[in-house]
């Protein structure tokens, strides 16, 4: 976080202290045949295993790392930190999508070797024999597998506000966790242009609506609801804006031309359907006296503009300011009694990895199954979700989905219901998960399969 009031935050991880030039991967010589071969007369012939035994020694020499995603990994997390790290030193990834739950390889050095020992991730040394008979298993027209080949590093922005709110956020902890480093912006960097510089942007639990997080009825005498408003308040003012909403709908269109030019966003909890509200209700105030100190635009719910959204539509907004929700979008409501933690699960979809390649990259994991987790936001009633986005994780009895993805412009953003993974029922105060705990977590692997899909080379789209 940024903890000193500048507008613009360095990454969170320091500097590697590792060179950033190429590795140079040729392969090692041949080794050099002996000064003098003694051949007994009736050994003559057995050069011809000799040789071959040192053609097969030459040829199981070490040129690939695979690191694997099955269930044989000791640490997926970590393992997405050594793919990321990888690119940072110019080195392309393949991406084996449905490959082992789907395996990054690369070519090997041993400073990559080397890192996966340090931070724990669980790899596979293999000769170029056995790079080349996966990569034929992988281009079989009948296995819905492909390779997707990562060639950039992407730049990550989180955005967040300044200080310890009284609750964490998934995404950086995931990061953390897995060494990837990103920088924190907020709503002066997306006003003044620094999303330019960044290929993607998390949204943290957020309200885009002016609502403080629907906050009010339990702590708006709680010393850290105050300051948010005095702090969010200050921003307006700073921006020339007279409420926070007008500001927060100022930053929704930024962060849409944003997707729209060719960036990637992906939200999770509150940021996702508020952000699709604020886009809504974009000519409407929808904020209560206690939020805004004037009344609302009369029976705004007939009045909300869904052609702005991004996901939803048809959906209905919560007039009682006092309820902890947004709107019917969420369905977190009518799963109560239907579903516990125990059995608490969505399935995801299987893509074709040749035809679908986005979302397969997306949904890669070693599990289809997920267990399932809470928000404020928890997941999306399917009959609020427009027809032409994906879904691509869902609860088919509940009729709700989980994850979904959408294009818009040039770009893409997926949206994740829920708000810790690995905490089924996240409170205010709580503290936060220790992925240490968690390092194969299936629910936090679709984060960090949206933070490496910016890095892959695009294909020509099939016809």
């Amino acid at each position: 976080m940024n903890l000193s009031g500048k507008p613009f935050v360095r990454s969170r991880l320091p500097p590697y202290a590792f060179p950033l030039m190429p590795y140079d991967f040729q392969r090692p010589p041949l080794p050099s045949a002996p000064a003098v071969v003694s051949l007994r007369p009736m050994a003559r012939y057995s050069i011809l295993p000799l040789l071959f035994l040192l053609l097969l020694s030459i040829g199981a020499q070490a040129a690939y790392i695979l690191i694997p995603m099955d269930n044989g990994q000791k640490n997926h997390l970590k393992a997405y930190g050594i793919a990321y790290w990888t690119l940072q030193r110019n080195v392309e990834v393949d991406w084996l999508l449905n490959y082992r739950g789907g395996s990054f390889m690369c070519k090997h050095a041993k400073e990559i070797e080397n890192e996966c020992v340090i931070r724990g991730v669980s790899y596979e040394i293999i000769a170029d024999v056995q790079a080349t008979a996966i990569l034929t298993q992988i281009a079989d027209p009948e296995v819905n597998m492909d390779v997707a080949r990562l060639e950039k590093v992407p730049r990550v922005a989180v955005y967040s506000p300044e200080g310890k709110q009284p609750w964490d956020d998934a995404v950086t902890l995931v990061l953390t966790y897995a060494e990837v480093p990103y920088d924190v912006i907020y709503d002066d960097d997306v006003l003044n242009g620094k999303l330019l510089l960044y290929d993607w942007l998390h949204l943290h639990h957020e309200d885009f609506t002016g609502q403080y997080g629907k906050f009010w009825h339990a702590y708006k005498n709680a010393p850290w609801y105050r300051e948010q408003e005095k702090y969010l308040e200050e921003i307006a003012r700073r921006n020339g804006f007279n409420k926070v909403a007008a500001l927060k709908l100022a930053v929704s269109n930024r962060i849409k031309e944003f997707v729209v030019g060719g960036g990637f966003m992906f939200a999770m909890c509150s940021a996702t359907d508020s952000y699709d509200i604020a886009l809504a209700a974009h000519e409407l105030d929808i904020c209560e006296p206690m939020f805004d100190g004037d009344g609302t635009t009369p029976a705004y719910n007939g009045q909300l503009d869904y052609g702005n959204c991004l996901a939803f539509h048809d959906f209905k907004l919560s007039t009682n300011p006092a309820e902890y929700e947004f709107s019917n979008i969420d369905a977190t409501g009518r799963r109560l009694g239907k579903v516990a933690e125990n059995n608490d699960l969505f399935t995801l979809f299987e893509f074709s990895a040749k035809w679908d390649p986005v979302p397969t990259m997306l949904c890669q994991n070693h599990e289809s199954i997920i267990k399932g987790f809470m928000g404020q936001t928890t997941a999306f009633g399917k009959e609020y979700i427009k027809p032409e986005v994906l879904i691509m994780g869902e609860n088919k009895a509940l009729n709700e989905a989980r994850y979904i993805n959408g294009t818009l412009g040039k770009g893409q953003w997926s949206w994740y219901g829920g708000h810790d993974p690995e905490d089924y029922q996240h409170y205010v105060y709580d503290p936060p998960t220790d992925l240490n705990l968690h390092p194969g977590s299936p629910g936090y692997r679709l984060i960090l399969n949206n933070i490496l899909f910016p890095a892959a080379k695009k294909k020509k789209q099939k016809t």
